[in-house]
């Protein structure tokens, strides 16, 4: 087994494993696995062995009363049907002459273009994919009347006054006066008076479950929209592979039409008939592209003259139109106009004087010499009148006519052209003159393709000797009336035959065209000559010019070249001598090799007149390789010998050889005629093939000749005809060919041929059968082309086994055994036996005269004598002929593979036909050894395919589909069984080879498309027998037929393990359902995440899935729901398949603010721990164990691949599964679902759940909003990065898509737009939001459907309630998102009943939940839709009766409900507090009509509650009108916070508000502080409840982080227990919602920069971890311990906190703020400006710009100064200050910027009132504020609670101004690294010489003298030790100054040093000066400073 090593690791353990060892039911299942099938190892990589279809059918009828599903079971009796249609002929006479003898040859042409398509109708080919496809009309065709679904998000609120409310709320007083938990005696009286809402009739009663269930089903199931996929567009797809068109009828070529209309030719003087005639030329060419079109506009009176030499004129010769075609346009066209005159005496000159010399204007003045001019003309018409000569001619350039027309803007262009003045616009110089002025010029404009379809029509005018000419030139139109063809034909729509008629002229297209021959054309020759401008027609009849009659009997020219020469035509080119003498009498014809004796010759009898003859006819092919095959099968046709091709004679007895190399001899043949000819060549080589002929009494087998010349053939066409090909390389000439033209040539000789007019008459040919003895000429030994020598027949994986091939070749088998099954140990797998049954026998005996029986005992004389007729079949004799050839015939075969295998598909299809067959069992349909061929041809091709999809792309892509494409047809005549065997080689030889490639995707790929082309089979529904219940295929069920005839479909006893194998890729499902398993396989092997690289393919496998069930979707045959189930089933294993994808799907919840994903994988997420968002899935993969897996085999054990990341898909291919997931969940059987989902475990119903979370969100309505959005974008979608990724994985774009691209022109760079296009309208943007609205609701109901089903299953099996609460999730998931009004009623009414059913699931398992729960519904009771409102007000009252009625308290409600609303209010920003007003009066409502609970508290309890909720909705309202003013708003929702103190949830929730609040903002500090609140709150709560050693003993363990936590002390009388019902009964009062708030404080710290905050939180975090042996967290928290620990080291001297700001506000517009003072905490680096405009822009808005004013100054305020109708505002800097004892534990940049509560700033006065003065005179106040709480704190603003003053004396103020100016030298000097510039800088202030009230300035004021005063001694000594460091620090300057400098900075250092020794030679006196009473002995310490400060200012109030 060499093979296994290639195996890949993961593919063994998965076979090892075997196939149920992924089931849910693996435990319940291992026991019996042995018992079910011998089959449950394959693997799903392989294919398995297909049920045999035909036997299925016959063993499992179908019960008569199954309905419906009677049509699913076989193809329908018309799926087939042989046409034979006529073709359309254009004209009302066909131009077939009538002569009953004629050649062979014309007769078979004549055959070929009269006889009646043969067309093969699949009838319902067009419901298949490949027809089919989901385009946007379609779409949209079947979008129509959906009904609009209304969204809240796209409703406006009610009411349009409500922003004028808004800013009158702004304009309001600011007051916050009332507390926020006051009394509002009004606003309840509000609540009183205001309307409720619509109740729900009959919510109060009790009705039973299972009724309530009931109406709800019904009420959902009502009016729900059947197609899904009609809603949802399908994904981007270059052309899908399947696509196929229906080729166009073969017809007459024309090229783009040119109506020329000639409307009048005037001259100045009117003397004689002028003769016009019109033709195109070709100047780049040199050819003349069209036959003349001769018109006549002469005057009656001109044409009178003439009388006596014309017959009367037919009307054809009166055209004054025609039609031109042009096959290819070009600048180079021009439209040539000749004049002809009758033929008269003298120069030419002469003739043309009069024209140019006489004006019309002249007539009278000139009439006598005009008179004599016409009498000489009389005279001339008299005598000559018969001939002509050339007189004038003008060449008009075609092209700058189309181009100028068409840049013109009027619908018609009228030009004028004349050699003397320009008019009109034309860009090129008409040359308009007498023969002899040659000058052609022209200006060529654009390219060379140039459009003739679309001008507007021109009418020209030429002007030039003659007075004018005009002509219209315009496109021709579709179909012309009173139209006659080139032959003078009428084409229909020829009304009147006397109206005048428009001329279709003949085309001679400049270079060859490639189109079949389809009419009868006889032979119309032209002529050109290199001297003589003229045309003529020969044969038969000549044609008419113009007014004269139809034909002519004689033509006169001056050559005469033999047309027919040995029955051939003569044409071609022609170099001829010329005569100077006429021939003798005698001679008629003079051949001009003769060399006459006397005849004098020109040039010495040497070629010099050059012509060329070309033939346009439909029978003369003008090849001599096509004459000699066509005259050789004739004279076979007719027995007539010898046969003569031209100067050949061929003998019968070399007929053989001629024939042969003729045959051979079609390669060289010239294109152009094989292309015309092709369908009579191709007929013939098909007869050859059918019929072999009998030459000299022996048949001669012309199979292999004629194969290989159509494989010539085609593929010349294929290389030569680029153009013509479809996507497919399907070249249209040849598809046109076998779909309309080709048929089975006819039975017999001499009889008739089957149906309208079969190939060919009598022919003597052969009918030999397939006979056991050879004849010599047939001498092909089948068994040696068949032997393993053989190398296109190679021993690959799929060729018949070794013993097989050892017995073809060793008996050297004739045809009549070969390849068939002998009985060896290989049984046909289609179930054929070897020995025919007697019934088929008697069928064959039946039809021996009919069809080929294949006697093998039939003698080889018996065959020649005619005694024993049969035919070859061509189908057989083709396969056969494909499958023996070799070598280069086989490639030409393989290269165009498509055109035979659709030669055979038509053949067999005929075949049945004409024998009565198409109803016959297919089994009997077709010998047993045509099956062989055809099987071994499959082979083969699937292994070419396989060996060479790497070296021959492009030739692979084409041959696989073709493959395809032939196993799609064959499914549709053949042994079903069979074709399904075919496909299993196929994909047998693929396995084989993917197991040893490295990089597997492309060949996958390739298989994908093969698959994808089957699968699109129109009958693909039935093709997977889906009216089959699956059995082990071991054992016949019994019971399928009772089982089947139930409505449901499926009977109720159906086994355990039916319904996993219905839901698995079991061996049973993928053998019954062949094909859906085989695209489900593909489909779970591709997704699987250890594929290793196919995840490039993963768009292209889920693009399949979704195509066929779209397809099944749209498709009217499936419409009835029963059927539809039926469809469904063979998708259920595709449920399975999408769970296990559910980690690689795209996560479509990122964009919720929810909680995200419900797994959570991440599980440091503190959420994933608490209980209700941790999955078993998450659980399982935490504890290190993978999860057992549906249906991948063997996967749980791959547990080392556990921890693989997966790579996710697109969007856009998750979006796709999910639709396609909800579609088979939509259309699935529900109790087939329900079982299912009985049997799985509760691990894989969360999976499920999981799911159908994500679809929630996956199909979540946008919104007009966002379309809108998209629309102002106007974007392109560029492919996304997967798609090129994908491109890359695959290697270069595959040789297809190219193909594709190139057939569209769309090679380079192209867009895509989005899949509905771009809206560019409202109406589109109305109609995306309709379809999207639509979509949203049904994807969502279709949810709710399937978690009804979860819910049933539940109630059946009460283990399984725990997935209650996963239900609930999805549920309040959907709640929370944009939803439509229909999709909420549903929901809510299943949310109620689900409630009803499990009252203890919220109220005591899933507490949190219902916390979620009362959060949506109050958050729909506020919707702007009333019907939503009823509803969810509805849900939220019984919500609390259930609550009441389980221990008359609905305490828990109650406190979920209260927090709910704080969390609404603190969060939402659109919250309408009206409706909500409303949907608290509808539940008063309920409480006070619920009769049954009157009689208790209950009442009572709601109503206190709703005025509760009332109050805080009245909070709300506040909060509204600060909503733009962020510290105003904190401040209120802290007020709000404070008045919970003693309701713990509450209080929380509001922190967790203002938490947020901070976060939107970057407030992280805060925010953090919020929650370090919040966790002291809860661990005060905690202590209270469980005392465990390792839990924080309450909010004194905080206080470290933060010193305002004491206020969360729970030690207040108030303070209610714990134990209470609904008290701490949030997710967060507990262990793990504790550790969650501390580390997501910790995280805020950490946002914010303070990591030492970090540590603090980590301090308390630690032992709860420690004391749980939690390492994993541990080592979490340690890693970022390091994080900050480190970011603190590498962040010193870079770390900047806050910057703060003392605000003070003045005056009575700001209510309750006047005369209050804060401290702001603003971010860092906030500029005293910033915040000025900040405030005052706000404050301006509120109050008008005029009314607000900002104080400049710091001073303390007189509000008496003030006006009191204004508002004023102080801003201060302020800076932290500390006591000088603080400073030994303020140590670092933290601890100076943390946990402040003093500021101080300070403000320079003198004691005149001036704020500066002179140094002796300055004094500073220092005023230092204290706030209430220590920042940072849970808000950005405190209010200053004291304020203290210090004034600084004018000594002090300089001490401490030197002190400052020393410390910034020290600074400077010690930087590391240093910075010369800062230091010069400081240096510079320092010692310049010109710094004013410098140092030195102020040594001189305070030191010069010893003060009088001795309090101030100590002063005086203290600046004088100032001075004296500051020498010191001045000195270290320099010398560092000195060390940093280059040389160019020398002076300036010595300047510095220069300045330095001045000041301290002038300090030094000042310096040294000591104080002497300060060195006596100490005096008692008194406050010297203080008694002076008081005398100051003693002085200072004295003077004011």
């Amino acid at each position: 087994y060499p093979l296994l090593n290639l195996t890949v690791a993961a593919e063994v353990r998965k076979q090892i494993s075997g196939q149920y060892s992924g089931s849910p039911q693996l435990l319940k299942n291992l026991n019996i696995v042995g018992n079910i099938s011998h089959h449950t190892t394959v693997p799903l990589t392989e294919a398995v062995d297909p049920v045999d279809f035909e036997d299925y059918l016959i063993t499992h009828p179908l019960a008569v009363d199954s309905g419906p599903l009677r049509e699913l079971i076989e193809f329908p009796p018309d799926d087939i049907e042989v046409v034979y249609s006529p073709r359309d002929c254009r004209t009302l006479v066909s131009a077939v002459p009538e002569e009953s003898e004629m050649d062979p040859h014309v007769r078979d042409c004549i055959r070929s273009y009269t006889e009646d398509w043969a067309i093969v109708i699949r009838k319902y080919h067009k419901l298949g994919t490949g027809f089919n496809p989901n385009t946007l009309d379609k779409q949209k065709e079947r979008q129509k009347g959906l009904p609009k679904q209304v969204f809240e998000s796209d409703e406006a609120p009610d009411g349009n006054n409500y922003q004028d409310d808004q800013d009158d709320l702004k304009r309001r007083s600011m007051s916050i006066d009332d507390t926020p938990r006051g009394s509002w005696a009004c606003s309840i009286f509000d609540l009183k008076n205001s309307l409720p809402d619509a109740l729900l009739p009959n919510l109060l009663d009790r009705t039973p479950n299972e009724e309530i269930d009931r109406q709800n089903d019904d009420q959902r199931k009502s009016n729900r929209y059947k197609e899904l996929f009609a809603l949802h567009p399908s994904p981007d797809e270059e052309e899908s592979i399947e696509r196929l068109s229906v080729p166009d009828v073969p017809r007459e070529h024309f090229g783009q039409r040119l109506l020329v209309k000639c409307l009048s030719l005037k001259f100045e003087i009117e003397i004689e008939p002028i003769f016009a005639s019109l033709a195109l030329y070709d100047v780049k060419e040199k050819k003349k592209i069209s036959e003349n079109f001769y018109f006549d506009l002469n005057s009656e009176q001109m044409k009178g003259l003439l009388r006596p030499h014309i017959p009367p004129a037919a009307i054809t010769t009166l055209a004054r139109s025609a039609i031109f075609s042009i096959t290819y346009p070009s600048q180079d066209v021009f439209l040539v106009i000749k004049l002809e005159k009758v033929l008269q005496q003298g120069d030419i000159g002469e003739c043309a004087e009069p024209y140019m010399i006489f004006k019309e204007a002249d007539a009278t003045k000139n009439k006598e010499k005009l008179e004599k001019l016409k009498s000489q003309a009389d005279q001339f018409c008299q005598r000559l009148g018969k001939y002509r000569m050339p007189f004038a001619w003008t060449a008009i350039h075609l092209m700058n006519i189309v181009s100028s027309a068409g840049s013109l803007e009027r619908d018609s262009t009228e030009v004028e052209i004349s050699t003397g003045e320009r008019k009109g616009s034309w860009s090129e110089r008409r040359n308009s003159s007498i023969v002899g002025r040659r000058s052609l010029e022209r200006t060529t404009s654009g390219d060379d393709a140039c459009n003739l379809t679309s001008f507007r029509p021109a009418t020209l005018t030429v002007t030039n000797f003659f007075k004018q000419l005009k002509i219209d030139i315009s496109p021709a139109p579709e179909n012309p009336h009173y139209c006659l063809t080139p032959e003078l034909l009428q084409v229909k729509l020829y009304p009147d035959s006397r109206v005048r008629p428009t001329r279709e002229i003949l085309e001679f297209p400049a270079r060859d065209v490639y189109v079949p021959n389809t009419t009868y054309r006889y032979e119309t020759s032209s002529i050109y000559y290199n001297k003589v401008s003229t045309c003529c027609y020969l044969f038969q009849v000549i044609f008419g010019k113009s007014s004269c009659s139809e034909f002519s009997k004689e033509a006169y020219t001056a050559v005469w070249i033999p047309m027919l020469q040995n029955g051939r035509l003569k044409t071609g080119q022609f170099c001829l001598p010329v005569s100077l003498e006429k021939p003798p009498q005698a001679y008629s014809v003079l051949s001009p090799e003769v060399p006459l004796p006397g005849m004098k010759w020109v040039d010495n009898h040497k070629g010099v007149f050059n012509v060329e003859v070309v033939a346009v006819s439909s029978i003369h092919t003008q090849d001599p390789y096509l004459d000699k095959f066509f005259a050789l099968v004739n004279a076979l046709d007719e027995h007539m010998f010898p046969v003569r091709i031209g100067d050949m004679r061929i003998m019968e007895n070399n007929l053989e050889n001629e024939l042969k190399s003729s045959i051979s001899a079609l390669n060289s043949s010239q294109l152009e005629p094989v292309v015309r000819f092709l369908h009579l060549l191709l007929d013939k080589l098909i007869l050859l093939v059918v019929r072999p002929p009998v030459i000299a009494g022996q048949i001669v087998n012309l199979g292999q000749a004629s194969f290989e010349a159509m494989a010539s053939i085609i593929n010349r066409l294929h290389k030569n005809l680029e153009g013509n090909h479809d996507q497919h390389g399907r070249n249209s000439l040849l598809a046109s060919y076998i779909y309309y033209v080709f048929r089975l040539p006819n039975t017999y000789p001499n009889s008739p041929s089957p149906g309208p007019g079969g190939l060919g008459g009598s022919v003597h040919y052969a009918t030999m059968a397939r006979s056991a003895v050879r004849p010599a000429s047939l001498n092909l030994s089948r068994s040696r082309s068949l032997s393993n020598s053989n190398p296109d027949i190679s021993g690959t994986p799929t060729s018949p086994d070794d013993e097989v091939r050892s017995i073809i070749g060793n008996k050297g088998l004739d045809r009549s055994n070969s390849w068939v099954n002998t009985g060896g140990p290989k049984a046909a797998p289609w179930g054929s036996n070897p020995s025919p049954s007697a019934e088929s026998t008697q069928a064959m005996d039946r039809s021996c005269n009919r069809m080929s029986s294949h006697t093998e005992t039939s003698s080889f004389l018996q065959t020649l004598t005619g005694r024993l007729p049969t035919k070859k079949l061509f189908h057989e004799e083709l396969a056969l002929q494909w499958v023996v050839c070799s070598g280069s015939v086989r490639e030409s075969a393989l290269q165009q593979a498509w055109f035979f295998f659709e030669l055979m598909v038509k053949s067999m299809v005929h075949h049945l036909y004409f024998n009565d067959k198409l109803d016959a069992p297919r089994k009997s349909r077709f010998p047993e050894r045509f099956m062989d061929d055809i099987a071994a041809l499959v082979s083969t091709i699937a292994s070419d395919i396989v060996s060479r999809f790497q070296k021959d792309t492009e030739m692979v892509e084409r041959l696989n589909t073709s493959l395809a494409f032939f196993l799609n047809d064959l499914l549709s005549v053949m042994d079903r069984g069979f074709v399904f065997s075919l496909i299993k080689s196929c994909y047998k030889q693929v396995s084989s080879k993917l197991y040893s490639l490295p990089n597997p995707s492309v060949l996958v790929s390739l298989r994908l498309d093969f698959l994808r082309i089957i699968c699109s089979h129109e009958h693909y529904v039935t093709l997977n027998l889906p009216c089959s219940l699956l059995t082990p295929p071991a054992s016949p069920s019994p019971s399928v037929s009772s089982a089947t005839s139930q409505s449901s479909g499926f009977s109720t006893n159906v086994q355990d393990q039916k319904i996993a194998n219905m839901f698995e890729l079991s061996v049973p499902f993928r053998q019954q359902h062949y094909l859906a398993g085989l695209v489900l396989t593909e489909l779970a092997v591709i997704l699987d995440p250890d594929a290793e690289g196919l995840f490039g393919l993963h768009k292209k496998v889920i693009n399949m899935v979704h195509n066929l069930l779209s397809s099944h979707d749209s498709d009217p045959r499936y419409s009835d729901p029963q059927i539809k189930a039926r469809v469904a089933m063979l998708y259920l294993p595709l449920i399975g398949i999408i769970m296990e994808t559910v980690p690689q799907l795209h996560d479509f919840t990122e964009t919720h603010n929810q909680r995200g994903r419900p797994i959570c994988i991440a599980t440091d997420d503190f959420e994933s721990d608490s209980g209700n968002m941790i999955s078993q899935t998450v659980a399982m993969a935490i504890a290190g164990t993978s999860v057992p897996q549906l249906t991948r085999p063997g996967s749980f054990l791959l547990t080392s691949t556990s921890g693989r990341q997966h790579t996710t898909f697109s969007a856009e291919s998750s979006r796709s599964l999910l639709i396609c997931l909800l579609w088979v969940l939509k259309n699935a059987d529900e109790t087939v679902l329900q079982k299912w989902f009985t049997d799985l475990s509760v691990l894989q119903l969360n999976r499920l759940l999981d799911l159908l979370y994500l679809c929630v969100s996956c199909f979540e309505y946008k919104g007009k909003k966002v379309f809108e959005r998209m629309n102002s974008l106007t974007f392109k979608k560029s492919k996304d990065m997967r798609a090129k990724l994908e491109e890359a994985i695959l290697g270069s774009i595959g040789a297809r898509q190219e193909m594709v691209r190139r057939s569209r022109g769309q090679l380079g760079t192209y867009a895509i737009t989005s899949p509905s296009g771009l809206f560019s309208n409202p109406r589109s943007i109305e109609h995306e939001a309709l379809i999207d609205g639509n979509l949203a609701t049904e994807a969502n109901l279709i949810i709710l459907d399937t978690l009804e089903i979860v819910v049933q299953t539940v109630s059946v099996t009460e283990s399984k309630e725990s997935i209650l609460g996963g239900v609930l999730k999805v549920l309040l998931h959907s709640m929370a998102c944009n939803q439509s009004a229909v999709y909420l009623q549903h929901c809510f009414a299943t949310q109620r009943a689900l409630v009803s059913k499990f009252p203890e699931l919220l109220f005591e398992e899933e507490t949190e939940q219902c916390a979620d729960l009362c959060l949506r519904l109050l958050r729909h009771c506020s919707s702007s839709i009333s019907t939503i409102r009823s509803h969810a007000s509805a849900s939220l009252y019984l919500l609390m009766r259930q609550n009441f009625e389980i221990g008359n308290n609905f305490a828990r409600v109650k406190m979920q409900v209260t927090m709910s609303l704080s969390s609404l209010v603190g969060t939402s920003q659109n919250f309408n507090e009206e409706f909500l007003r409303r949907s608290l009066k509808t539940i008063l409502t309920y409480a006070e009509e619920d009769l049954e609970l009157r009689e208790t508290t209950f009442p009572d309890q709601v109503q206190d509650l709703v005025f509760n909720l009332h109050m805080i909705l009245s909070d709300t309202v506040k909060m509204k009108e600060h909503q733009e003013d962020p510290e105003m708003l904190i401040d209120l929702m802290y007020r709000i916070a404070k008045g919970y103190q003693t309701s713990p949830d509450l209080r929380l929730t509001w922190l967790q508000n203002m938490a947020g609040k901070h976060s939107e903002r970057s407030n992280h500090a805060e925010a953090a502080q919020c929650l370090v609140h919040s966790a002291a709150l809860v661990a005060e709560y905690l202590s209270m409840l469980e005392d465990r050693k390792y839990l924080p003993v309450g909010c004194v363990t905080f206080q470290n982080i933060s010193s305002n936590v004491l206020e969360e002390s729970a030690v207040s009388d108030d303070v209610v227990s714990p134990d209470e019902e609904g008290i701490c009964s949030g997710k967060y009062f507990t262990e793990s919602g504790l550790v969650g708030l501390l580390e997501q404080a910790a995280a805020s710290f950490s946002m914010a920069g303070m990591y030492e905050a970090v540590n603090e939180v980590y301090k308390v975090l630690i032992p709860i971890h420690e004391a749980n042996r939690d390492a994993k967290k541990l080592s979490t928290i340690h890693g970022k311990l390091q994080e900050a620990f480190s970011k603190i080291v590498h962040q010193d001297g870079k770390r900047m906190f806050g910057t703060y700001f003392r605000v003070g506000f003045y005056g009575t517009k700001f209510g309750d703020l006047d005369e209050q003072e804060f401290v702001y905490k603003e971010p860092a680096i906030t500029k005293l400006a910033e915040i000025s405009h900040r405030l005052e822009g706000f404050y301006g808005e509120r109050f008008g710009e005029d009314v607000v004013e900002v104080i400049k100054d710091s001073n303390p305020v007189d509000k008496c100064k003030l006006d009191p109708n204004k508002a004023y505002i102080q801003i201060t800097y302020v800076e932290p200050y500390f006591d000088t004892y603080e400073m030994k534990d303020r140590i670092t940049y933290f601890d100076k910027n943390y946990n402040l509560r003093r500021f101080m700033y300070c403000t320079p006065f003198t004691l005149d009132g001036r704020a500066h003065g002179e140094l002796h005179e300055q004094f500073k106040r220092k005023t230092i504020l204290t706030t209430s709480h220590a920042f940072p704190y849970i808000k950005t603003r405190v209010n200053v609670t004291h304020k203290e003053e210090i004034i600084l004396t004018p000594i002090e103020v300089a001490i401490e101004d030197m002190q400052k100016k020393t410390q910034e030298l020290a600074f400077a000097t010690h930087q590391d690294p240093a910075d010369p510039k800062m230091l010069q800088m400081v240096l510079q202030g320092s010692v310049g010489t010109t710094v004013n009230q410098g140092p030195l300035e102020v040594a001189q004021v305070f030191l010069s003298e010893i003060p009088s005063d001795p309090k101030l001694f100590r002063h005086h000594n203290k600046l004088r030790l100032c001075f004296k460091d500051f020498t010191k620090r001045c000195e270290d300057a320099l010398r560092k100054n000195k060390s940093l400098i280059g040389p160019d900075q020398k002076e300036y250092q010595r300047e510095l040093e220069r300045n330095y020794h001045r000041l301290k030679e002038a300090l030094q006196p000042l310096i040294n000066r000591k104080i002497p009473q300060l060195y006596k002995a100490v005096l008692p310490v008194t406050c010297h400073r203080y008694a002076y400060l008081h005398m100051v200012l003693d002085n200072v109030s004295s003077e004011t």
